[in-house]
C-alpha cells in the first residue's frame, strides 16, 4: 500500500511540469481552457461601468450590467444598482424571481402594496434576499447603497400603483 501511495505521489510530481508547459507567456492555457473561457466574466470594482438607471426606476439611481441582457426572456443576467441616501422604490413586482445581494450601505425592503418602512427590514452589506415573481415589495436606501441583482430575464418593474411609475411621470421630449 505504501508503494502505491509513493507511485501516485511521484506521478503527480512528474505531471506538474507537463501541465505548466501548457501555459503561454500571457498566462493563458491551451485549447481546452480557451473553450472554457468563452463566456467567462471578471469585473473588478473599479471596472464597473455605471450609467443612469432605466426609466422604470425613480431618478437618481445608477445601473451597471455585469453580464447578460436583463431584458431578454430566458437569459441569465447580473446587474448592479447604486442608490443615493434616501432613495425609494415604491411598491412593485417583477415577472421573474429577483435575487439581491447588498454590497454596500443599507437597503430597506418590505412586503406589501403600500410603502411602510415600519413593516420592512434593513439589510446591511453582505445580506441576501430572494423575491419570488409577482411578490409585491418596496425598497429604500439608507446611506449610499449598492446592490447586485441576478436572475433570468426579462427583468421588468411593474408598479402596484400606476401613478408611482416614473415612466408615466416623465415629460415627453
Amino acid at each position: 500500500m505504501k508503494l502505491q501511495h509513493e507511485f501516485v505521489f511521484a506521478m503527480s510530481i512528474a505531471l506538474v511540469p507537463l501541465c505548466l508547459a501548457q501555459v503561454d507567456k500571457a498566462g493563458k492555457t491551451g485549447p481546452a481552457t480557451d473553450q472554457a473561457d468563452q463566456g467567462h466574466v471578471m469585473v473588478a470594482p473599479n471596472e464597473v461601468k455605471w450609467g443612469p438607471a432605466p426609466p422604470s426606476l425613480p431618478s437618481g439611481a445608477q445601473l451597471a450590467v455585469l453580464e447578460g441582457d436583463p431584458a431578454k426572456a430566458g437569459a441569465p443576467f447580473t446587474i448592479r444598482a447604486k442608490f443615493p441616501d434616501g432613495y425609494q422604490v415604491p411598491p412593485h413586482w417583477h415577472p421573474t424571481d429577483e435575487n439581491v445581494t447588498v454590497l454596500a450601505g443599507t437597503l430597506g425592503m418590505g412586503l406589501g402594496e403600500s410603502f411602510d418602512p415600519a413593516k420592512g427590514h434593513e439589510m446591511t452589506a453582505g445580506s441576501y434576499f430572494r423575491t419570488p415573481k409577482g411578490l409585491r415589495h418596496f425598497a429604500w436606501a439608507k446611506g449610499e447603497t449598492v446592490i447586485q441583482v441576478h436572475g433570468v430575464g426579462p427583468f421588468e418593474v411593474t408598479y402596484v400603483n400606476p401613478a408611482d411609475d416614473p415612466r408615466r411621470k416623465a415629460s415627453p421630449k
